[in-house]
């Protein structure tokens, strides 16, 4: 059961059904590359200005059409977060788009001078956080990655902000088809994909909802016609419905870049094994921007008649397919009396809210019992163990 804070971030994220339909602008990589290819110049030549000229114009034409988006501190907040609609959720993206790349793997890090704590206290709905992963990836950076996303998921326990966590499996450094761009690795195999999954679904992590590539390459998945290579790539779908489900874990699926087509049968798929919703971007603008950036008119224009109208068809598919994510929130049984409530919930540590996961915390030097549903400390505030003790 989630805390009240963590269901009712969730909640300004989905629609009014539970479906997700999320558009992700938190791009940096990716846009940077776009708008340097359409105006026929080198990536490290596009200027701040541009970034922030193409993200108000994603965000006036499509924030109107979606449950929530996807943001980054530093060029979309300051773009254009006075265009975002009061009933469009916010989620604020955490993480480096600078990795630190090794002969073992990828490491992450948090955007500098950004945190948890910052992100709740501008206003945002959630928090996102990409973590490159390969479970045959060296130890040790495998334990970084492990590290990264658990403080990270402490710190939203600790402010009562859901935990959105994005996974994607690359290709090595040094390997034939190694790339740093924002792509779908081609060598990627479908047990790398389920058993990322099945290791931050762990509680430990305390991740809320999970935006996750599809197990197999989008480009090659098969018509989900009932045959025997549909079935096949079904069960993959499904192994990863199975381990969320198990979790309670909402989940959505993202584009990776894939064209329309590619990505709703991703959809298909996915809804089929219980899937939510969506967190995509380029797969819905990036045409836009490629085709007619710097013209302002022609990029708004392209995003009204082709971006709107690959949205609206995610968004139908979705509404018809799409598993409903629900809220369970706590039930006060041992709320009695006036005072209850204000003096149990949070009691200092908002990972230990009512409605949170059962934790320890200190008292006198002794582990006691933290706040939860049916543990109330006493009028004087004293814990269970403080009261023994006394």
């Amino acid at each position: 059961m989630r805390t009240i804070g963590k269901n009712r971030g969730l909640a300004r994220l989905a629609d009014a059904d539970g479906h997700f339909r999320m558009v992700a602008l938190d791009q940096r990589p990716p846009l940077f590359d776009a708008i340097a290819r359409a105006k026929g110049i080198t990536r490290d030549q596009v200027e701040y200005s541009d970034v922030t000229a193409a993200k108000r114009l994603l965000v006036e034409n499509l924030a109107p059409h979606c449950s929530s988006m996807l943001f980054d501190p530093n060029f979309a907040v300051p773009a254009a977060i006075d265009l975002l609609p009061p009933r469009c959720g916010l989620i604020m993206t955490l993480e480096e788009h600078r990795v630190e790349e090794t002969a073992g793997g990828r490491k992450s890090r948090a955007i500098t001078n950004w945190s948890v704590e910052k992100i709740r206290a501008m206003g945002g709905d959630a928090v996102k956080v990409l973590a490159w992963y390969r479970p045959d990836a060296d130890a040790a950076v495998n334990e970084h990655q492990k590290k990264f996303v658990r403080e990270i998921g402490e710190d939203c326990a600790r402010h009562d902000i859901p935990y959105v966590l994005e996974l994607l499996v690359y290709p090595f450094l040094g390997s034939a088809n190694h790339t740093a761009d924002y792509v779908e690795s081609p060598g990627k195999l479908p047990g790398l994909v389920i058993d990322s999954v099945r290791e931050f679904a762990k509680p430990e992590y305390g991740v809320d909802l999970l935006k996750l590539e599809s197990p197999l390459a989008a480009n090659s998945l098969p018509a989900r016609d009932g045959s025997a290579e549909a079935k096949a790539a079904q069960k993959e779908f499904d192994m990863i419905g199975d381990i969320c489900r198990a979790r309670n874990i909402p989940w959505v699926l993202l584009s990776g870049g894939a064209a329309p087509e590619k990505f709703e049968r991703v959809l298909d798929y996915s809804y089929a094994a219980g899937a939510s919703g969506f967190l995509a971007g380029r797969t819905i603008w990036l045409d836009a921007v490629l085709k007619n950036f710097p013209d302002r008119a022609a990029v708004s224009a392209s995003l009204r008649k082709d971006g709107l109208g690959v949205l609206e068809r995610l968004n139908k598919l979705t509404t018809a397919k799409g598993t409903p994510w629900k809220p369970r929130l706590p039930v006060f049984t041992e709320i009695k009396e006036e005072g209850d409530f204000a003096r149990a919930y949070c009691n200092g540590d908002a990972s230990a809210c009512l409605g949170g996961p059962a934790r320890t915390r200190t008292c006198r030097g002794k582990p006691a019992t933290a706040v939860i549903p049916g543990v109330l400390p006493d009028k004087n505030g004293l814990c269970a163990r403080e009261r023994s003790d006394a």
